[in-house]
């Protein structure tokens, strides 16, 4: 429960690899007073939460959080290094047998290098504990084969020890704070159980096992995370910024909105902007995932992060560099892990009770037979421990996320931004796809084609149009400004302009008030006559959108616009058509203008439509389409926010409005048609990777757990087949990096 003095808190928490990692932070800090919105998200290292501080001071966060054996850091500040388990001092791998001393805090160096030399995975904690343990198993081994019979044991015993110190140490901690069912747990009482019953030899291998899973799973998490790092490394750290006719370069992140920006040629832009100098390719690549240079004139939009062609360009910043387009996208990748899949949840709880009926299926294969039926206890023992291996849920816990993060990362490298795994489970089962026509089915750059005066001359006309739409930013109003500026007709003077939604704009010109709109509109305030009608109809028959100037609700005349349906319009609908989804167009025009566009696009594929909608009429459409099934809706606009929201999944083009962005649950960068069934078809691909990881990581454990309770494998094998299934998992996951969702036909 919320408390009225609770405020949002984060920190950066490292050591976290997987879910299982996340399920600990979260059980060490929920149960605390004053604590609520629980979020911890493993990939992005982040744990938020909402916390009253008149309960629970932050410093007990911290507390409980180190106290399970991961490191804590408020936000903004230096990362901490974990303190528990799994950290050995550089060199010494003997050093884990025993709790380490508190390291001293770096000093600083006097001088950051730009790009931090990568180190591998033997330099990290888990990585020594491997070496170590391996090392150590070999020396036991050779000690076998060289030394008298009594003395082997001893060796493998050592091995044991030193490298189920750490593990045994983070169990303890655990368990002290309330979590005793846990995979460190289990591994401790199975090796300890095996050192007592004679087996060292099965002891020390399977602890060398169980530090190769552990290490398999913090590289899979450093791959992860370096796919948000690689996007972050495509803005500059410096720009060349205009100053007073000089050029200095100062650094990125200082950049404010309206300044100038020089990109030489081969340069990495450093900000969002708009060219005001310069022809030149655009490399957009890194951003979209779009193959071919985009050609930027001034006028043009241009992202962060995108390369320089051949020329020198000069640019406006638009954004500043916490908006721009790299760190809106590293926003929503980081922030999707906390919009969990459905599937994940289950999972999650389904494994809280899982391994506590394991612990109890061990003792009961433990205790029945010996008391029971007078078996020896030294094998059932056995069997036991190797059951409580087995039932290790970390392949299970690992199969959603895993896949889920592969899914992401793959969706970022190709224009298409989903919003966590929640999005991803509801995409896959998507029936009916509902677009919004203009901007998204079409360019959403309209152009004037027909200027029809009834009283006066075109010029006046346009004029009076052009002043009713200044400072508007819907696509007709910018088409009607651009002709206006083309033919040098200045715009009218106007004051209190105002929109009104679904149906045009006005504004009072000369002291008279002055509406352009639709037929609609001008029916309503009396001025549609029969002979304008049918002028209005010729018009909308030819697939053009009309809109009618009222000066004093008197009809001055007509203004007809046509936006062209963009190049991949009907084959992203016919793609659409094959993964055998409906379609529904909804817009705001016309009947006849709906009817001619639905014909050119669609007509051989049933694409329906809908017109004259209201933005409150594409909300009850939608919520009318979702009781035939589940519905993901296209657009880009403010007007399509309620529809976005209501749908199943709502997607923004990147073209659209901030509004429309951060409404949607994802994003089209490239603003492709296409891009729709590409995102499906990864949606899918995705929940048949993690159906293939769950059937994976239970199919193992049920057939180890016949053979183990049989006595036809031991303990080694049951620790294989869990880090088995854990790398099985992660690898059928990673083939997700793999995944084009251009294509149109692909093996999930």
């Amino acid at each position: 429960m919320t408390t009225a003095g609770a405020g949002q808190r984060e920190w950066h928490v490292t050591g976290m690899d997987c879910g299982s990692c996340a399920a600990k932070v979260r059980g060490a800090v929920e149960r605390l007073p004053g604590v609520s919105e629980v979020d911890v998200a493993p990939m992005a290292e982040r744990l938020r939460l909402r916390l009253d501080e008149a309960l629970t001071a932050p410093e007990s966060i911290e507390k409980a959080v180190r106290a399970v054996g991961f490191g804590i850091a408020p936000k903004g500040a230096p990362p901490e290094r974990p303190k528990g388990a799994f950290v050995l001092p550089e060199g010494a791998f003997a050093a884990a047998a025993v709790p380490p001393e508190p390291a001293p805090e770096p000093k600083p160096e006097p001088q950051a290098p730009a790009k931090p030399a990568p180190r591998g995975w033997w330099h990290s904690a888990k990585g020594r504990l491997v070496l170590g343990t391996g090392a150590l198993l070999a020396l036991a081994l050779s000690a076998r084969l060289v030394l008298p019979a009594e003395i082997a044991p001893w060796a493998f015993g050592l091995a044991t020890l030193v490298g189920i110190a750490p593990v045994a140490r983070r169990a303890v901690m655990l368990a002290r704070a309330r979590m005793p069912f846990t995979i460190e747990m289990l591994m401790t009482i199975a090796t300890s159980g095996a050192l007592v019953i004679g087996a060292p030899e099965e002891a020390a291998v399977v602890v060398f096992l169980f530090a190769l899973g552990e290490l398999l799973e913090g590289v899979s998490a450093d791959k992860a995370r370096d796919s948000i790092r690689a996007l972050a490394s495509l803005v500059p750290k410096t720009a060349r910024l205009e100053t007073g006719g000089q050029i200095r370069e100062v650094a990125a992140e200082t950049l404010q909105i309206g300044q100038i920006v020089q990109v030489r040629p081969g340069d990495h832009l450093p900000c969002d902007g708009v060219v005001i100098e310069g022809i030149s390719g655009v490399d957009e690549s890194p951003v979209t995932g779009e193959s071919l240079p985009s050609l930027k004139e001034p006028g043009a939009a241009v992202f962060a992060g995108s390369i320089n062609g051949e020329a020198l360009l000069r640019l406006r910043v638009t954004k500043a560099a916490a908006d721009n387009t790299i760190a809106r996208i590293i926003r929503l990748v980081t922030e999707a892990e906390s919009a969990r899949a459905p599937t994940e949840r289950f999972i999650d709880r389904f494994s809280r009770v899982y391994m506590p009926a394991v612990v109890g299926v061990a003792a009961l294969v433990a205790l029945v037979p010996p008391l029971a039926f007078g078996q020896g206890w030294s094998d059932w023992v056995y069997r036991a421990l190797a059951l409580l291996l087995i039932g290790c849920p970390c392949a299970l816990v690992i199969s959603v996320p895993a896949a889920i993060s592969a899914a992401l990362s793959m969706g970022a490298r190709h224009g298409l931004l989903l919003k966590g795994g929640k999005v991803i489970e509801a995409a896959a089962r998507v029936t009916h796809v509902a677009f919004d026509k203009t901007g998204t089915l079409t360019q959403g750059a309209p152009r004037v084609t027909d200027l029809v005066a009834l009283g006066g001359d075109e010029a006046q006309l346009l004029a009076l149009a052009a002043g009713v739409e200044s400072g508007a930013s819907h696509p007709l109003a910018q088409a009607i400004c651009a002709e206006a500026e083309r033919r040098g007709i200045a715009a009218a003077p106007a004051s209190g302009a105002r929109a009104l939604p679904g149906k045009g704009a006005e504004a009072v010109i000369e002291g008279t008030l002055v509406c352009l709109g639709s037929a609609r509109l001008a029916a309503e305030r009396g001025a549609m006559s029969e002979a304008l009608a049918t002028r209005v109809a010729g018009l909308e028959a030819e697939g053009k959108t009309v809109v009618i100037l009222l000066r004093a609700s008197a009809a001055q005349g007509l203004v007809a616009l046509r936006d062209e349906p963009r190049a991949d319009a009907a084959l992203g609908l016919a793609q659409l058509h094959a993964l055998g989804l409906s379609t529904l167009m909804l817009t705001g025009d016309n009947a006849r203008t709906a009817q001619a566009i639905a014909a050119e696009l669609g007509a051989e594929l049933g694409l329906a439509h809908r017109a004259q909608l209201l933005p409150e009429d594409k909300l009850t459409a939608i919520r009318a389409l979702a009781t035939a099934g589940r519905v993901m809706m296209i657009g880009d606009g403010i007007n399509d926010a309620p529809a976005l929201a209501a749908a199943d999944v709502g997607v923004a083009m990147g073209s659209g409005t901030d509004v429309a962005l951060e409404t949607a649950d994802a994003a089209l960068l490239r603003n492709r048609v296409g891009d729709v069934a590409g995102l499906v078809r990864l949606a899918r691909a995705t929940m048949t990777n993690i159906q293939q990881n769950i059937a994976i990581a239970l199919g193992l454990k049920a057939v180890f757990l016949l053979t183990t309770v049989s006595g036809v494998t031991g303990l080694w094998v049951a620790v294989l087949a869990d880090t088995g299934a854990t790398v099985l998992v992660t690898m059928n996951a990673l083939r997700l990096l793999l995944f084009r969702p251009g294509a149109q036909t692909q093996r999930p």
